[in-house]
């Protein structure tokens, strides 16, 4: 910083020499012009020139002056600025040699704190070596501990064997036979109280969740019809609809794709068909064609094509009404089409798509009690069944084509997979399809829901019947409550009371892989014992 400061002056010393040459410079060329001036001029130009000599003259004299005290001042003042910058060096050095001299004091203290934490661990590290050392001792004594226990045992044994004459295997498989029978004896006890703790406690929030969903959805009970009577109101009607050689019956026919049945009952026509749609078609043009009594072909195609335009106007209305009743946005119209057709479909003589709305409206309810996608659940209810719709077109299961269905229409994998899974054709990987499974059956089962025939009926208690006797011990047994009950009679004699319950268990098991129902069914082992005699 000192050589800045000299190299500041020294530039401007060079300043005024530079200025003083300028002046002196400045002077030579006046004498020269007043020279000149004085040669070829007048009189008064000389005068003049020389005024102006003096004038610059005493101009020059005067900057001189200044150029001198200017450059003392400088010069006084570099050499304070000098003065200034020596002291805070001489500061800045006292302030760094201090700062050294501290920072080797709290090295010199931490070198002597490193040095007691060694002392320290070296200690730490001797009392470590001799616990090391004793416990090497006490291993070494409690090995010979147990060679000494073991031949103490072995010889007790060998004695053993000589006074009850019985060899170790002997022995070991008379306490296993015993401990055996007492294992099971307390494993079906244990079972038992476990497995009656769960029910009551299932039991108890099972009812809480089903009272909860039904009460909050009540639907009709809709019978099925598997063809279609229309009245007439005369029996001169049937020659009519027949027409002149059966050209009005088979135009009907051909149009509407379904059979029309014309017997011996008075006053009535019949329609059959596999598909609803169509049986459906022909059911209103047939009740047309027999209000306004004008029946031939050419009447027929053009009622054929506007019924057939008012039941599909009224299928995607129907559709839409499901849709919003449940809640649901975002649904392909192709599947709200589907849905709609539900309406003509009956499942053991339950509509189709009040099943797929009363499902829909338990697992959004029982979601939502469960912490669920409600929106989710609902969706998958509507859509459970929605492969009826077109079964009887495609092959396979409805709930595979309904899969397929959602699965092309981008539904969630999870609604893919419950509609897939809700009959367990598939593995199922989420609790929504579980879900499903119980509300579809609990919307199948309530009272009045379905109805099956006698053959079906009777078919299965006569399956659960055959599975409960299948189990040895069992005297006879009964299914009671249309099916929804079996009571089995064991023998006392064969059957303790554990092995009552391990048997209870058995028999529901087999009826859940074996069995197709609605609802569950309830197993009731009885075991009595009775004492008779006879006065004489």
């Amino acid at each position: 910083m000192f050589s800045n400061v000299i190299i500041a002056a020294a530039l401007t010393w060079t300043d005024y020499l530079e200025m003083i040459g300028g002046c002196i410079i400045g002077i030579a060329i006046v004498e020269i012009i007043v020279t000149i001036l004085s040669k070829k001029g007048k009189t008064k130009a000389s005068r003049d020139a020389a005024k102006v000599r003096e004038d610059a003259e005493r101009e020059a004299s005067q900057i001189l002056r200044e150029a001198r005290v200017t450059a003392k001042s400088e010069a006084l003042k570099i050499k304070d600025d000098a003065l200034k910058i020596k002291d805070e060096v001489d500061n800045e050095i006292k302030e760094r040699r201090r700062e050294i001299t501290q920072q080797e004091k709290r090295l010199t203290q931490k070198e002597e704190n490193l040095d007691r934490k060694n002392d320290s661990l070296d200690a730490k590290i001797k009392n470590a070596e001799r616990k090391e050392a004793e416990l090497v001792q006490q291993r070494e004594r409690l090995v010979q501990k147990e060679e000494e226990l073991k031949n103490t045992i072995d010889r007790q044994i060998n004695e053993l064997e000589r006074i009850a004459e019985l060899d170790r295997e002997t022995a070991r498989g008379m306490i296993l036979e015993k401990l055996k029978g007492e294992v099971e004896n307390e494993s079906g006890l244990l079972i038992r109280n476990i497995v009656e703790d769960a029910r009551q406690r299932a039991e108890r929030e099972s009812q809480k969740l089903l009272a909860y969903a039904i009460q909050r959805y009540a639907g009709d009970c809709t019978y099925e019809r598997t063809t279609a009577t229309i009245p007439l109101p005369n029996d001169e009607m049937k020659g009519r609809i027949i027409g002149r050689e059966g050209r009005n019956i088979r135009a009907l026919e051909a149009a509407t794709g379904v059979n029309i049945l014309i017997d011996d009952t008075p006053e009535a026509v019949v329609i059959s068909c596999f598909d609803p749609v169509r049986k459906e078609v022909a059911r209103r043009m047939m009740e047309k064609l027999i209000g306004d009594g004008r029946i031939h072909p050419t009447r027929i195609e053009e009622l054929v094509k506007k019924m057939r335009k008012e039941v599909d106007e009224e299928i995607f209305s129907a559709g839409e009404q499901a849709v919003l009743d449940c809640g649901l946005q975002g649904v392909a119209k192709p599947l709200i089409t589907l849905i709609g057709t539900l309406q003509f479909r009956y499942s053991f003589s339950q509509n189709v798509l009040k099943h797929c709305i009363e499902t829909s409206a338990f697992m959004g309810a029982i979601a939502a009690e469960l912490g669920l996608d409600e929106q989710r659940a609902r969706r998958i209810g509507l859509f459970h069944d929605i492969g009826k719709a077109v079964d009887h077109e495609i092959e396979g299961t409805h709930a595979q084509i309904g899969a397929d269905l959602l699965r092309k229409y981008g539904e969630n994998k999870d609604v893919v997979n419950a509609v897939a899974a809700h009959h367990g054709e598939v593995e199922a990987t989420s609790i929504y399809a579980i879900l499903a499974n119980a509300c579809d059956a609990l919307s199948a089962s309530r009272p009045g829901a379905r109805s099956e025939t006698t053959e079906l009926y009777l078919k299965r208690l006569e399956q659960l019947e055959s599975i409960a006797k299948d189990f040895p011990g069992v005297d006879t047994c009964y299914a009671l409550q249309a099916g929804r009950e079996v009571r089995v009679v064991v023998e006392p004699e064969k059957i303790n009371e554990a092995q009552a319950q391990v048997i209870a268990r058995d028999i529901c098991n087999r009826i859940e892989k074996e069995m197709t129902y609605p609802g569950q069914i309830k197993v009731t082992i009885i075991r009595e014992t009775r004492s008779v005699e006879y006065a004489k």
